[in-house]
This record gives structure tokens, sequence and C-alpha cells, in this order.
């Protein structure tokens, strides 16, 4: 992004502020934190802008397009250029909003501002933040295991790291890719034998690209809302195969796979369906007395989000000695890192973290 953009964005021309006030006490104030949190969200006093703020504010950088982290309303918004189209999608056209690739510097007041994959979606980024010799890195949403839907995530070393915690407990351990895809195509295949339809509830954004990506080729529609998303992933050159559009008014296929989101469970279209089984693929479905309440056939353990041992990898990989925890598990996860002699603490980001996993 050139300097023009940089000036459309407008980052780093308001008056900074005299003092860190709303700062929470592991930010340290004295210090001349990079990041304070304010009612509106973590912001970057030396910047003049907020990272992923849950009240609307003048200048929002977005690590991603998940709900919990981009909201409507900003005046400004900064994400990575894969993400504008999704961001354009979910709030609409008529945004202000610069995408910046991967690695490109952005001087913003008195920061340098840089984006790194986060492996998460695509477009997902962690934001580095320096400042007179000082590194932080803002993770965001991020997972280690690499994938063709998004780049993969790249650790970024640091001074201070802010991680999510959404699997931040031992149980939580990821089975490869490969091996959750092949049970769904397996359960997939029994299904059409037996001449019912499968449906698999996942996430419009992130989640179905990478089941689309890679499933075999075979009846296989999708709710409307999944094909927005895409379509997004495709205009940011991104292999997702062409899909038939879920038509609610017409017959299902028998032996057909359902792409949908979770939220359409209960809709009359669903009902309407005919003979199937349901299937919720997230990394909460490794709890099964979650899969059996919600009444669901099966349950297939695939997240978008790191678990416990990609967490402690990558914090490890930052080579932080200062870790701060976000949204979910976080006590447990405060605890272990201070177990290994790092600096660790809660911060309490109460806009974020939603069950997309």
């Amino acid at each position: 992004m050139g300097e023009a953009h940089a000036a459309a964005l407008q980052l780093g021309q308001v008056p900074q502020p005299s003092s860190f006030e709303g700062a929470a006490p592991a930010f340290h104030p004295a210090r001349e934190a990079l990041l304070v949190r304010r009612p509106e969200g973590l912001h970057c006093p030396a910047g003049g802008f907020f990272i992923d703020p849950w009240q609307r504010v003048e200048r929002a950088v977005i690590t991603h397009g998940h709900a919990d982290h981009a909201r409507a309303g900003h005046t400004h918004y900064l994400t990575h250029r894969d993400g504008v189209a999704i961001l354009k999608a979910r709030l609409g056209e008529q945004i202000a909003i610069e995408g910046l690739d991967y690695g490109k510097v952005l001087r913003v007041g008195e920061v340098d501002l840089s984006l790194h994959p986060a492996g998460h979606i695509l477009g997902a980024s962690q934001v580095r933040l320096a400042r007179r010799g000082e590194v932080w890195v803002i993770s965001g949403d991020y997972r280690v295991e690499a994938d063709a839907s998004c780049a993969a995530f790249e650790p970024v070393e640091c001074d201070v790291f802010i991680s999510e915690s959404t699997f931040g407990l031992p149980i939580y351990r990821w089975e490869p890719q490969a091996r959750v895809m092949a049970q769904i195509v397996e359960w997939w295949q029994h299904n059409a034998a037996a001449g019912k339809c499968s449906v698999l509830y996942t996430y419009a954004l992130g989640k179905a690209q990478r089941l689309a990506m890679a499933l075999p080729e075979g009846p296989i529609l999708v709710h409307p809302a999944v094909d927005q998303m895409h379509r997004c992933y495709r205009r940011a050159g991104r292999p997702v195969p062409e899909s038939p559009v879920w038509d609610v008014q017409a017959r299902v296929p028998r032996g057909a796979l359902i792409l949908a989101p979770p939220a359409s469970a209960d809709s009359r279209a669903m009902a309407r369906v005919g003979e199937r089984e349901d299937a919720f693929v997230s990394g909460w479905m490794q709890l099964r007395g979650l899969r059996r309440r919600r009444a669901l056939d099966r349950g297939f353990a695939l997240s978008d989000h790191a678990d416990w041992p990609g967490l402690l990898q990558a914090i490890r990989a930052s080579a932080a000695q200062r870790v701060m925890v976000t949204h979910g598990q976080v006590p447990a996860l405060v605890r272990h890192l201070c177990e290994l002699g790092l600096e660790a603490s809660a911060l309490d980001a109460e806009g974020w973290g939603d069950e997309t996993g």
C-alpha cells in the first residue's frame, strides 16, 4: 500500500491521547504500551487505531472476516487484501476499506504496522506492531495446520504475543485434516447407499471452503450464504469448486451432500429435504455431549483454530517472554504458560469469541 492509500485511510492523523485511560492493568500503562484496552476495543495510542474493535471507531484494523472480529459501523477499515471482498460482502459494498499485502510495512503514526498469515481463513492476519525497538503481535484467530484454502500460519517473533485460546485445554488435539475428510466421505457414501441425503452444518466462511476443496466430486449443493463466500474465495484465486446453489423449492437428489450454516438447521426448507442424516463440522464436536445436545447424527472434529499443541507451538515460535491470552479457555492456558516460566496474563476482549470452531 502506497502513501496515497495510507492517506486515504487517514490512519494516525488524529491527536494522540495523553494517557492510557481505560487500559487493563496487564498493559502496564507507565511503559507506554503499544496496545491498551478501551471500552471500544484494543487501541494503539501511538497509531490512533483499534484492532478488531467491538464498538464503532474511526479507524479499525481487522484481522479477519468473522462477525465477532469484523463489525459494521467503523469509518475506515484496513485488512489483508484477500479479506476486502469478504468484508464488503458481509458489511456492505459502501464501506471505506483498504487492503494490505502480507509483510508490507505501513507507517501509522509512530508505529510500523504489518500483517502476517494466521492460517485461520482466507485473509486472516496476525497484526505486528513495532515502535522504538519493541514488537507486539496480536494473533487474531489462527490455526497451524496448513491447507490450500488460505495462506499458512507464519510465526512472527516478538516481545509481546497476544494469543487467542478458543481451544486452550489439553483435551483438544485435532486429527489430521485428511483423516477427518476420509471419515466424512465414508459417512456420506454410507448415506448415499441407503438412499439418504447428507447435510453438513458448517460455518459459511472458512470451514465450508475447506470442505469444498477437500471433498471428492459428487452431488454437492451449497446454501446461498456458503455460495457467497465461495465466490469471494474464487475472486482471490482459491480453487473452490463450482457447486449448485441449494434451491429450497426443488427436490434434492438422493445421495446428495448439502453444505449449510448451522442457523439453517431448524428451517422449513431443511425440513423439506426428506430422508437425511445431519452432521456438524467443528472442533466442538470433540465433545460428544455437545453433539448429543444438538441431536446430530454425527459430529466431525475439524477446526479453523489451533488445538492445545498448536497454541503452544505458536507461542513458542513467537519467542515472546510476555504473553496475553484472550477469548476462550483463558485461565488454563495462562496457568500453563506461567508454569513454563513465561510472563502470562489474561486480557479481556469482551467482543471476541463465539462458536465458530
